[in-house]
């Protein structure tokens, strides 16, 4: 006995979408023609279906979320009450699979609070689907702070993280005495020294001089949190650049600083900035962050930055 699923859809054709391998043409139809509250996938195949498709298809897919309502990216298990971004695409593509065995695995596991507009991962499915349909569907069903901007079919070997040579975060924060409320979800507010009567701000200018003694390999022990499973703690960080931000549109002062790297250790952008802002208040010189490079410890020259202000922007392959 075939087991049924709750949904509300309207009329198809008798026996559309029983052939996983020539799926398409009815997913198209599908998309027209289901209620919009729900995906243009979930209706297409019964159990029964799933148990000739035993095949894995995979996805590379690049997604965009606003994380200031989940605690990170990284799946805590179903058990958890706390939401995470991995956790909410992989609901969603299980139910698309009609709750078949899927994965989903990601380039970067982005701290609680973490933005991303370019975080790349892997989606694994018993179904094969046409990329712009899994698109669309999985948009209809993920909540708006999460959305799919490309999908593509990639290889079964692909590995998001392992494979990628770079990834890029910008950390977006303000200046000014008062924060701005309209931008407090995705911009950090870090005032730093006033701007003088020149117009010149001296904290930024001391952070953006900072920037480059992070530039090249390094053990960045003193800038992250010890993790056991690591082999090594040096990272080769390729740029570092200070820039001011359309912010002003706003009405508010804001600037972002852009890291470029082979790969980052937990915590590691937010403690980097954390100590470019305590150069920009004065609090610490270039001298204190060459030390802290030369001779890692566990002791931190700052608190770690605010999550809200960080951006994974990029991943690059």
């Amino acid at each position: 006995m075939i087991r049924q699923t709750r949904i509300e859809y309207t009329p198809i054709k008798k026996g559309a979408g029983r052939d996983c391998e020539d799926s398409n043409s009815f997913l198209e139809n599908m998309v027209c023609r289901l209620h919009s509250r729900y995906s243009p996938l979930l209706a297409l195949y019964s159990y029964s279906d799933l148990a000739n498709c035993m095949d894995r298809h995979h996805y590379r897919v690049v997604i965009s979320y606003n994380g200031s309502s989940y605690f990170g990216w990284q799946d805590l298990g179903e058990a958890s009450e706390k939401p995470t971004i991995q956790f909410e695409v992989l609901q969603v593509l299980r139910k698309i699979s009609k709750y078949a065995e899927c994965v989903v695995s990601g380039a970067s596991r982005t701290d609680a609070g973490v933005h991303s507009l370019g975080q790349v991962a892997k989606l694994s499915t018993p179904l094969k689907i046409d990329p712009a349909m899994l698109r669309l569907g999985m948009n209809s069903l993920l909540p708006a702070d999460i959305r799919i901007r490309e999908c593509e079919n990639c290889l079964a070997d692909f590995n998001p993280n392992r494979h990628c040579k770079s990834k890029i975060y910008r950390y977006y924060f303000s200046v000014d005495e008062i924060g701005n409320p309209l931008l407090k979800d995705i911009v950090a507010h870090v005032p730093l020294v006033r701007t003088n009567a020149q117009g010149f701000q001296p904290g930024i200018e001391r952070m953006r001089a900072a920037c480059s003694l992070f530039l090249g390999e390094h053990d960045f022990s003193s800038f992250s949190v010890s993790d056991e499973k690591l082999k090594t703690t040096i990272r080769t960080v390729l740029n570092v650049d200070l820039h001011k931000s359309n912010g002003s549109d706003f009405g508010c002062e804001t600037y972002y600083v852009e890291i470029e790297g082979n790969g980052f250790l937990k915590y590691m952008v937010r403690y980097i900035l954390g100590a470019l802002f305590e150069v920009g208040r004065g609090n610490i010189d270039a001298a204190a962050i060459e030390k802290g490079l030369a001779e890692p410890s566990p002791a931190k020259l700052s608190a770690k930055a605010k999550s809200s202000g960080l951006h994974l922007i990029r991943i690059d392959y």
